[in-house]
């Protein structure tokens, strides 16, 4: 792969351990403007981020985000808010009589933040710097609300945490992902057979038999508390904006 951002692409994995090297602040205004310069809707930048710089506050977020002391040791904590309250404030001021915000505007938002997310983890991959996608700021919305004092109709849609990897870190191997067949498809969805979804899980099961691996991580995470209570909050932020 001589293109060297297909490379980093394909070799980026999340990184859970770092060193004590300090991000230089150059690097981080670097992946800040990076993630700003992502595909935006209508250019309106729906998001906002922020960065956690306070010592007590990484460490709310590491207790609140599913107990991970990584999150409070990474050089860098960046939460991307769906913003949906900015630009209907800009309407307000301008004199528009604008609708309130509906989870349409939300579910946009929710985009327009994690791409541009994922422009920083890119830019922070090509400078060595690697990176963790913490989707349980979605959890304990009203934990979360408190502690980054949220108003209404601003979510925390994903937390990226950014530092340099240990060397277990950069030597360990990415998890192996799905074979292109089963997850491009061309103009009409297609449900997997029986047969398929065995063939597709090969790549992850191992010597564990399908019904074993499946079993074990549908337990570990789609039947988890953790999981039934990100649901539950992302139906409380979904009510917000139908009243």
């Amino acid at each position: 792969m001589p293109n060297p951002i297909i490379r980093s692409l394909f070799e980026r994995k999340s990184v859970r351990a770092y060193t004590d090297q300090p991000i230089p602040e150059e690097a981080v205004q670097t992946i800040l403007s990076a993630a700003t310069q992502a595909p935006t809707p209508g250019n309106q930048q729906l998001y906002t981020i922020l960065r956690i710089t306070d010592p007590d506050l990484r460490h709310r977020l590491s207790i609140s985000c599913d107990d991970q002391p990584f999150i409070e040791k990474a050089a860098l904590v960046l939460v991307f808010c769906a913003d949906c309250l900015k630009w209907y404030n800009a309407y307000r001021e301008a004199g528009c009589s604008p609708r309130k915000p509906d989870v349409g505007d939300l579910m946009l938002a929710v985009s327009d933040a994690n791409i541009a997310a994922q422009n920083a983890v890119v830019a922070a991959e090509s400078l060595g710097i690697g990176s963790c996608y913490i989707g349980d700021i979605m959890e304990n919305i009203e934990t979360q609300q408190k502690i980054l004092h949220l108003p209404r109709y601003v979510f925390p849609a994903v937390m990226v945490v950014f530092g340099y990897p240990t060397e277990q870190q950069k030597t360990r191997k990415k998890p192996d992902r799905f074979d292109l067949k089963f997850i491009v498809q061309e103009n009409a969805y297609h449900e997997h057979t029986a047969e398929e979804l065995r063939e597709m899980f090969a790549v992850k099961t191992g010597a564990r038999t399908y019904e074993d691996w499946v079993g074990t991580f549908c337990a570990r995470k789609y039947e988890s508390g953790f999981s039934r209570e990100m649901s539950r909050s992302v139906r409380k932020i979904l009510q917000t904006y139908k009243e």
